[in-house]
C-alpha cells in the first residue's frame, strides 16, 4: 500500500465531519483496524444514593456534625431533597447523626471545663455557636442547662486571673472596663462578670469601679 492510500480523501479538506466519516468507513474495511471503543461512554452513571451516602460518610470521618451541617453539604452537592432527607433520617436512626450528643460534646470542648482557660466560653456564647451549627433551640437549651453555675463562675475567675497582668499599668477604672468587657465577649452576663472582676481585683489589692 502506498503512502497516498493512507491519506484522507480530497473532499475531507475543510470539512471535519466528512473526514471523520471517511476515516470511519476506511477503518471498518476488511483488513483494517477498528477504531478504539469509547470507554467513557461505557462507564455507567454513578448511583445518586451511593454518591450522597459517601458524601455523608466523608463529612463524618474524624468529627461529628449536626444534621443541618450535613444537609447543607448535600444541598451544595445538588443531592435531591427527598433523597437527602431519607439518608439523613437513616443516619439518625443508626446514631451517626445525633444533635444532642453533638451539643454536649461541643459544650465540653468550648465551655467551662475546657483545659485552655483563655478559650472558655459562657452559656450565651455557646448558645450562639450551637444555633449557627443548626442545633435546635430546645436541644441546645437542655444541654446548656447541664452546665454547673459554679463551674461557669470558676471559669470566669480563671479568665480574669489570666488577664490581670495585662492591666497592671492601667488605673482601676480602665482595668475594670477591660476585664468586664473581656468576659462579656466570652458570653458572661454583666452581673457575674462584674462580681468576678471585683473579687479578683480585690484579691490583687485593687478596687473594681462600677462606671454606672
Amino acid at each position: 500500500m502506498s503512502m497516498n492510500e493512507n491519506r484522507p480523501p480530497p473532499d475531507w479538506v475543510g470539512d471535519v465531519s466528512v473526514g471523520v466519516d471517511a476515516w470511519t468507513r476506511r477503518s471498518s474495511a476488511p483488513g483494517t483496524a477498528a477504531p478504539p471503543p469509547d470507554t467513557v461512554a461505557q462507564v455507567p452513571e454513578a448511583d445518586p444514593e451511593a454518591v450522597a451516602r459517601k458524601i455523608l460518610l466523608d463529612q463524618l470521618t474524624g468529627q461529628a456534625r449536626t444534621r443541618k451541617e450535613l444537609a447543607d453539604k448535600l444541598a451544595a452537592k445538588n443531592v435531591p431533597g427527598d433523597l437527602a432527607a431519607r439518608l439523613l433520617d437513616r443516619f439518625e436512626e443508626v446514631g451517626l447523626i445525633d444533635d444532642e450528643a453533638f451539643a454536649r460534646a461541643w459544650i465540653a470542648s468550648r465551655g467551662a471545663t475546657r483545659s485552655d482557660v483563655g478559650r472558655r466560653l459562657a452559656k450565651r456564647a455557646l448558645a450562639q455557636e450551637l444555633h449557627r451549627k443548626g442545633v435546635a433551640n430546645e436541644v441546645a437549651r437542655e444541654a446548656l442547662d447541664e452546665i454547673d453555675p459554679d463551674d461557669e463562675a470558676a471559669a470566669a475567675r480563671g479568665l480574669v486571673r489570666a488577664k490581670l497582668r495585662s492591666v497592671e499599668r492601667v488605673d482601676d477604672v480602665k482595668a475594670t472596663r477591660r476585664l468586664v468587657g473581656m468576659l462579656a465577649r466570652k458570653g458572661y452576663g454583666s452581673g457575674l462578670a462584674f462580681a468576678v472582676v471585683r473579687e479578683e481585683l480585690a484579691n490583687a489589692g485593687r478596687e473594681a469601679v462600677d462606671e454606672e
